[in-house]
């Protein structure tokens, strides 16, 4: 039974899902738009709304907690000097999630999670 049991495990052991949540938040800031299964979607909609939460404020201990949650420098800096200053007045709900039907191999439910505007 699953009662009351919170999270996916998407068929993988927990680094390997660290490892995708941290690539497809990456890929999130850095190209402002992803499209994927609308259960990963869902999944990773709170990891990155956390890290622009963060980005908000640009001091060095939260570029650091950025850094160590993404590890990336490119998609660190571009969220606090793009993405961050961006919504400094919005008090959340910094992304979006479309659905956009099944895909065709598989019929996995498909949706792209992107920033709003």
């Amino acid at each position: 039974m699953r009662h009351r049991v919170a999270g996916r495990k998407f068929g993988r052991n927990t680094a390997q899902r660290k490892a995708l949540f941290k690539g497809l938040a990456v890929s999130l800031i850095l190209n402002e738009r992803v499209t994927t299964t609308e259960a990963k979607a869902k999944t990773i909609r709170p990891v990155v709304e956390k890290l622009v939460t963060m980005a908000r404020e640009d001091t060095e201990h939260h570029r650091r907690l950025v850094m160590a949650r993404i590890g990336n420098e490119t998609a660190t800096l571009k969220l606090f000097e793009v993405i961050g200053p961006r919504f400094e007045e919005q008090p959340g709900g910094y992304t979006r999630i479309y659905k956009m039907g099944q895909r065709k191999g598989d019929a996995a439910s498909m949706a792209m999670i992107e920033f709003v505007e």
